[in-house]
């Protein structure tokens, strides 16, 4: 088992990976931009190196930095978390040529799913449901628009390399297609450097099912649920909740059954998860594969009694799981809220600042994921989110009713949070009936569920 280990993030994870290592007796060494100097993750690692200046790509995804900093701490291995340089396959080579273990899947794995037209390709190959779509990419929006007549609109135009809801374009009408196509395409080259697209069919009022994995060396593979990630804005989750309301059981088996697949068809070694597009009839597509730890794993540990950082780690130092699919029970109702500082009355404008109060939420069955303390101050170089509150009880309805309590217990001033508006989803009829799809959030917006 490793004896050091630094943690290429910020926030919220790096702490969680920091919790993770002290569990098992490991030191931690923190990296951390000139802004970040005061930050939870700071404080608490066993080790502290400072990388750079604020923006992300002068820190946080500066890898000839944070290789150097692994190299002078004697760290045996890196874990990036989420984002940044979690599924950068270039920073997992670089640690294999310096020696220090990647705790995430192999590079080679990292470029297989990331680019989601290949992912694609050999999801249709080994027999995982795919939505209908272009088998090759496409560069140029003449020949994308024949693919699209022949897919039947409305289609969906995807980055290979995308995320976050970056590279992606609804298009309903052919006319307006090219402007789409390009639009997309510009942002992806912009954004990842790469403008390979592809187009698929677009499942109208789909919901957000993904099942979360891991895999070891030795050729195993367990599923450990799924969550339904349907409430989300822009392509970015709000509320995460396992199990799914949208599915029957023998669709959740089939869906268990086909991510194990998926992982095994690319021999998966680490924490990931598959993720899934449900129509309104209860067909499920796949989507693309995360190959890092998702910001929402807690809901999974909360509902299966499991901690998926610790076995991640130890499946990196080359362990094999320490359970099997038989262990794996899905027990009552787990729903996980984002807290983010922003401002839902103002197309969620970031609201960073510093925090005057703080009270978080606690009680049984109740767990806070955070790196935000009363006088710390929230910088506007990085993501909004501050804390996600997570609650387990036996059924859906207790669960509701205990995030319900949960947000009206917590406490944020000096920054404006979506508290207030989580709340009101927790009361709305949709979001309670478990009928809430990936555009709840759009129309509730505007009053209109």
């Amino acid at each position: 088992m490793f004896k050091r280990v630094l943690i290429a993030n910020r926030g919220e994870i790096a702490v969680r990976v920091i919790r993770a290592l002290r569990d098992m007796g490991i030191a931690s060494v923190a990296v951390y931009s000139k802004e970040d100097k005061n930050a939870l993750h700071v404080r608490l690692a066993d080790m502290r190196v400072c990388i750079g200046e604020g923006p992300a790509r002068d820190s946080y995804l500066n890898i000839d930095a944070i290789i150097s900093a692994a190299i002078n701490m004697e760290c045996e291995a890196i874990h990036p978390g989420y984002g940044f340089l979690s599924e950068n396959s270039e920073f997992a080579r670089k640690c294999a040529e310096n020696n220090i273990v990647f705790i995430g899947p192999d590079a080679d794995i990292i470029d297989k799913m990331g680019n989601k037209s290949a992912a694609r390709k050999m999801m249709m190959a080994a027999g995982v449901p795919v939505v209908p779509g272009t088998k090759e990419p496409v560069f140029d929006a003449a020949l994308a628009m024949k693919e699209a007549e022949k897919i039947g609109f409305p289609v969906m135009i995807k980055a290979s390399s995308g995320g976050g809801g970056r590279g992606m374009r609804e298009c309903f009408a052919p006319e307006d297609f090219e402007d789409a196509f390009n639009t997309a395409q510009r942002e992806s080259a912009n954004a990842f450097g790469d403008d390979t697209m592809y187009i698929e069919k677009l499942v109208v009022h789909p919901r957000h099912v993904e099942v979360q994995l891991i895999g070891d060396k030795f050729g195993n593979v367990v599923t450990l649920g799924e969550r339904d990630c349907s409430v989300q804005r822009n392509h970015q989750k709000l509320i995460e909740e396992s199990p799914s309301p949208a599915i029957s059981d023998e669709t959740r088996e089939r869906m268990y059954r086909d991510a194990a697949l998926a992982a095994k068809t690319v021999d998966y070694n680490s924490a990931g998860t598959i993720e899934f597009i449900v129509d309104q009839s209860g067909e499920y597509y796949f989507m693309e594969m995360n190959t890092r730890i998702q910001v929402e794993h807690g809901v999974t540990e909360m509902e299966t009694g499991t901690d998926l950082l610790v076995e991640q780690i130890r499946v990196a130092a080359g362990e094999k799981l320490s359970f099997s699919q038989e262990d794996i029970v899905l027990k009552g109702h787990t729903i996980e809220c984002r807290v983010n500082a922003e401002i839902p009355e103002k197309h969620f404008m970031p609201s960073p600042g510093k925090i005057t109060n703080l009270l978080l939420p606690g009680g049984n069955g109740v767990r806070v994921d955070s790196a935000v303390y009363t006088g710390y101050t929230i910088p506007s170089e990085y993501d909004s989110m501050i804390a996600k509150i997570i609650v387990h009880a036996p059924d859906r309805a207790s669960a509701i009713m205990k995030m319900k309590a949960a947000l009206d217990e917590t406490l944020i001033m000096g920054v404006d949070t979506n508290l207030d508006f989580q709340y009101k989803i927790m009361n709305n009829p949709t979001f309670c009936e478990g009928k809430a799809d990936t555009g709840f959030i759009e129309l509730f917006v505007k009053g209109g569920r």
